[in-house]
């Protein structure tokens, strides 16, 4: 895995955590949305430097090397 693509997936993971996080008290949604603004153009700008864009099957093969647990199988 290069670098970037690396500095890729990571932002996403970084992403997804701070949506769930956010998401947690559906009552709050509205006040913590701005809280992802950050997280979502680390990861628009990462996936366009690994040239990931449009990519999505090698992206998300990228991103379960990562973190296994996101390949769906245990859910």
């Amino acid at each position: 895995m290069r670098n970037d693509e690396l500095a890729a997936a990571q932002a996403y993971i970084r992403l997804l955590e701070a949506t769930r996080a956010a998401l947690t008290e559906p009552g709050e949604v509205p006040v913590h949305v701005p809280l992802l603004t950050s997280p979502i153009a680390e990861a628009d700008v990462a996936l366009e430097r690994a040239g990931l864009c449009g990519n999505e099957s090698r992206f998300f093969d990228l991103v379960r090397s990562l973190q296994p647990s996101m390949s769906g199988s245990g859910r």
